[in-house]
């Protein structure tokens, strides 16, 4: 499971058992985020946490990384069972836009924060995969 981390949204995406393809799954105010964690894993098994890293150009931590951070802990205190790993989201959000706009999908979709921060979180997850493949 993997989560583009915001401090307004949580876009979240999961995989299938074989790691093989991320699929979005919601996008989460913050508050929401850990009881929707309890109730999804109610029924769902969970591996491993992603996180997205955020990262300036020049590979320092950007402005938001604090709250990033105190989101990882927070998944660390309450599934202490679950690994939480930080991964780079550099272009994240630019790459999920241009998916959509590349969609067909209209402008209003393309506007949509929600579903830019779900893609994210795909291409966040599915990077992640790809990179545990090589």
């Amino acid at each position: 499971m993997a989560f583009d981390y915001g401090t307004k949204r949580i876009g979240i995406a999961v995989t299938d058992p074989m790691q093989i393809i991320a699929t979005g799954l919601d996008t989460i105010h913050p508050l929401k985020i850990i009881d929707y964690l309890k109730k999804y894993m109610e029924t769902e098994p969970v591996e491993r946490f992603v996180v997205g890293e955020p990262k300036q150009m020049d590979n320092t931590p950007s402005q938001s990384a604090m709250h990033v951070k105190g989101f990882a802990n927070t998944l660390k205190k309450t599934f202490p069972d679950i690994p939480v790993e930080m991964f780079d989201e550099r272009f994240t959000s630019k790459m999920a836009s241009a998916t959509i706009a590349q969609s067909g999908m209209g402008k209003k979709a393309r506007q949509n924060k929600e579903l830019v921060d779900t893609i994210s979180a795909v291409i966040l997850l599915q990077s992640w995969m790809s990179r545990l493949n090589r």
